[in-house]
C-alpha cells in the first residue's frame, strides 16, 4: 500500500509540474499504466518557456574550446534572458551550465571592469565571430533574436565538469570563444 501511495504521489507531482504528459493509474501490483485517473490542471512553472535554441562553443579557463553547447533560453524581463546549457539535444542530456544574458546598460553600470573581463563577455562580439547559431526558427526571426542578444553581456556558470561522473562542487566561468577584454 505504501508503494502504491508513493507512486500516486510521484505521478501527481510530475503531472502538476508538467513533467508527465498523461495522467496515470496505479494498480494494486504498483505498476503504472496510462489510464487516466489522476487529474491535474496545467500549472505554469519557471521551467517552462525555454524555447530559444542557440548553439555556441565555450572557451574554458585553460584555453581549450568545448562545444558547441546547446543553450535553451527564455526572456525573464526586458533586461535578462536566461539559458539552460547542455552538451547535446538528447532528451536526457545533463544540464552542464547556466548562462545569463544581461543588458549591457545593467552589467556595465554595476560590475567593475576587472570582474567583467574575468567573468563576462560581449554577445555582440561573440555573434560577430560567426560561431553562434540560433536554431529552430525562421532566419528572419533568428536574426531578430541575435540582434537582441547583441545588446547583452553574458556570464556562464559551468556546473558539471566535462566527462565527469558527478559534479565536484567547483564552478567554472568559461568565456565565448571570441572573448575580447574591455579597457573601459
Amino acid at each position: 500500500m505504501r508503494s502504491a501511495i508513493a507512486v500516486i504521489g510521484l505521478c501527481v507531482a510530475l503531472t502538476v509540474a508538467g513533467c508527465a504528459e498523461t495522467p496515470h493509474e496505479v494498480k494494486s501490483s504498483s505498476t503504472v499504466t496510462p489510464s487516466a485517473t489522476v487529474a491535474a490542471k496545467a500549472v505554469s512553472t519557471p521551467a517552462q518557456g525555454y524555447t530559444i535554441h542557440v548553439v555556441a562553443p565555450h572557451k574554458f579557463e585553460d584555453g581549450s574550446v568545448h562545444g558547441p553547447y546547446h543553450h535553451y533560453c527564455k526572456p525573464i524581463s526586458s533586461e535578462v534572458l536566461q539559458c539552460l546549457l547542455f552538451e547535446s539535444t538528447d532528451s536526457n542530456a545533463l544540464l552542464t551550465d547556466i548562462e545569463y544574458f544581461v543588458a549591457k546598460s545593467v552589467v556595465r553600470a554595476n560590475v567593475p571592469l576587472e570582474t567583467w573581463n574575468k567573468y563576462y563577455h560581449d554577445h555582440e562580439v561573440e555573434i560577430a565571430t560567426g560561431r553562434v547559431q540560433v536554431l529552430d526558427m525562421p532566419d528572419a526571426q533568428a536574426k531578430e533574436v541575435a540582434a537582441i542578444a547583441a545588446k547583452t553581456d553574458g556570464i556562464i556558470f559551468h556546473l558539471w565538469p566535462h566527462g565527469a561522473k558527478a559534479p565536484n562542487g567547483e564552478v567554472g566561468h568559461p568565456q565565448s570563444a571570441g572573448h575580447k577584454y574591455r579597457t573601459e
